[in-house]
């Protein structure tokens, strides 16, 4: 019984000195004097290498650099595979994530989240000489999407009439839209705005609003940081009263960039 009671008073000792190794992570980061935040760094214009510098920028990094500038510390990029985001956070490579991360229940039981920097929107694409206008007109109609994606339950979701045709990747979905075999294509706003350039001159498209689907962008950070946590979403709601949020939309999404995406959300809690 000795033994036993030994061993588990050593097992909590044991648990107790992991968490403490990250119990004060805005304080070990200021030591060490640098902020290492996990990117994609394959995602224009969130997180990409520019040709010319060679360097990482984009949307994700202007706000990891805001966050290591509140800090006092030079920011450090670290690229990570999509698999790998959750686990290089959880492992202590990366203090914090700004890498595409949509809020989910499972994501949430692993990580903490910050205040929403991000909102991806899911819409709904149709042929501009179908006449289609809002996304309530495609009741009864058939569209296309990609093989068990989010964009699928969404138009099931969203629009229970109508019915999805599943396709394996992006451009056999468009591609069914063009020949006219459905009549509307479910996809994120990003991927829909680059094909309705490329196709306007061929097949003119309009993007139908309402959203079908809202996906919430967080920056990820390991669960129990409360310190770090709370300093994180206090300079996310600085930036949105100060409009450097703002500045930094319009600067990769805005009307000046080929995008050309209104910012229809702000910085506020994920409502999971």
């Amino acid at each position: 019984m000795r033994k036993l009671s030994a061993i588990a008073i050593a097992t909590v000792s044991l648990s107790l000195t992991t968490v403490s190794a990250f119990a004060d992570q805005l304080a070990d980061i200021k030591q060490r004097g640098a902020l290492v935040c996990g990117v994609l760094g394959t995602i224009e214009p969130f997180s990409f290498t520019n040709a010319q510098t060679r360097e990482v920028q984009g949307y994700d990094v202007d706000f990891c650099s805001a966050i290591a500038k509140s800090l006092g510390v030079k920011l450090e990029l670290k690229l990570i595979a999509t698999a790998a985001r959750i686990p290089e956070l959880q492992q202590g490579r990366v203090d914090i994530l700004a890498a595409a991360l949509g809020w989910t229940p499972e994501r949430a039981e692993q990580i903490g989240y910050s205040d929403q920097y991000f909102v991806s929107l899911t819409k709904v694409a149709v042929k501009r000489s179908e006449g289609l206008k809002t996304t309530a007109d495609l009741a009864g109609k058939r569209v296309s999407a990609n093989k068990g994606s989010t964009s699928e339950m969404a138009v099931k979701k969203t629009v229970p009439t109508a019915t999805t045709v599943t396709y394996q990747d992006a451009p056999a979905a468009f591609l069914a839209l063009q020949q006219g075999r459905v009549d509307g294509l479910a996809l994120g706003e990003m991927m829909l705005v680059k094909l309705k350039m490329q196709a306007e001159a061929t097949t003119p498209i309009d993007i139908l609003e309402p959203p079908v689907m809202h996906e919430y962008w967080g920056l990820g950070m390991r669960k129990g940081e409360v310190g770090f946590a709370s300093h994180v979403n206090g300079v996310l709601q600085s930036m949105e009263k100060s409009g450097e949020a703002t500045r930094i939309f319009d600067k990769w999404l805005g009307s000046g960039t080929q995008y050309k995406m209104r910012r229809d959300f702000k910085v506020e809690p994920i409502k999971g």
